[in-house]
């Protein structure tokens, strides 16, 4: 059992160091921050999606914003489109579960705001639906997907693509990322606080 749990952490501990040298990711995170601030400075907003633990991570990172990371500072408006399950069960009956993102974001979502579509393929019909929907709407669009980045990788504005294709591995770097977004745009929006 030791040298299992070793073997979960010395990947984990790999899949990290890709990341700290992965200097493209580090410029997407930069890009992710500056239109991320412009959008809350313009009264905007940011909407996150994902099924499954990427909804948990979407969930997560919206709370972090909406709520506070660090400091005790104004609310920022964040949201995940996942957490009326009244609409989620209502539109997937309706409409099919691929429709459920994408009718949302219709419904909130306007020109400026952001997008940030979460899938570990980056395949999930619901997320690229609502992404695609997005970009018809002028908003910013980001995905959070694995290695190859699947289907989001050529309609998202701005990609995190991790240096992996392990669920789990992927799941750590996302949150990693999401956490050091929500930090930096804390820093960026209140100095002083």
């Amino acid at each position: 059992m030791k040298s299992r749990i070793e073997k979960c952490m010395k990947s984990a501990a790999e899949n990290y160091t890709s990341v700290f040298q992965n200097d493209n990711l580090k410029a997407n995170i930069q890009q992710i921050v500056a239109k991320s601030v412009t959008a809350f400075q313009s009264d905007k907003k940011m909407l996150f999606c994902g099924n499954g633990g990427s909804a948990s991570d979407a969930q997560h990172i919206a709370a972090e914003l909406s709520g506070r990371f660090y400091t005790d500072r104004p609310p920022l408006y964040a949201e995940a489109l996942h957490v009326n399950s009244s609409f989620m069960t209502a539109v997937a009956n309706d409409y099919g579960y691929e429709a459920t993102y994408a009718r949302m974001v219709e419904a909130a979502g306007r020109k400026g705001d952001i997008l940030v579509g979460i899938s570990t393929s980056g395949n999930s019909p619901n997320v690229v639906n609502a992404i695609r929907k997005a970009n018809e709407l002028g908003m910013k669009t980001v995905g959070f997907t694995g290695k190859n980045g699947g289907a989001m990788k050529d309609i998202c504005d701005i990609m995190i693509c991790t240096p992996s294709d392990d669920t789990p591995r992927v799941q750590e770097v996302h949150i990693l990322v999401g956490h050091i977004i929500c930090q930096l745009i804390e820093q960026e929006m209140f100095p002083d606080a």
